[in-house]
């Protein structure tokens, strides 16, 4: 089986996780700069074999599109351009950095390393990930 890889979109970072090739376990794999992002995958998908694309999609609380859905839309757009094979899928990723710095504070790193805001966004990615799989799972 091919990974899977998993998306937390924003202006300054994105946030990427990864499954195994069994697509049990969703990891934290890195946090790229959108600049940089097609030649990180592009790098990545070849030595990894990727099956799809995960990306957070970004609402608001009455499940109207936030204000960054447009950026992530972008995105969308570029991954297709660039990687035409590979389908995408959306997951709701409401309360996924909240919950992100939460399963930081409980972990018991330091302050400095709680403030984080890369690891906040790979466990993101990690959690919109994990939600992915236990969703889609026959």
């Amino acid at each position: 089986m091919a990974r899977i890889l998993a998306f937390d979109y924003g202006t300054k970072r994105i946030g990427i996780a990864v499954t195994d090739p069994f697509q049990i376990i969703a990891t934290g794999l890195d946090t790229v700069h959108p600049k940089d992002i097609i030649n990180y995958i592009k790098k990545y998908m070849l030595a990894e074999q990727v099956e799809a694309f995960v990306l957070g999609d970004p609402k608001q609380m009455d499940g109207s599109d936030s204000e960054s859905k447009q950026y992530v839309k972008g995105f969308s757009t570029l991954l297709k351009k660039s990687f035409p094979t590979v389908p995408q899928h959306w997951v709701d990723e409401r309360f996924t950095s909240k919950m992100a710095q939460q399963a930081i504070m409980q972990s018991g790193l330091k302050k400095m390393d709680r403030r984080d805001k890369d690891r906040v966004d790979t466990i993101a990615a990690t959690i919109i990930l994990q939600y992915f799989m236990e969703t889609n799972r026959l």
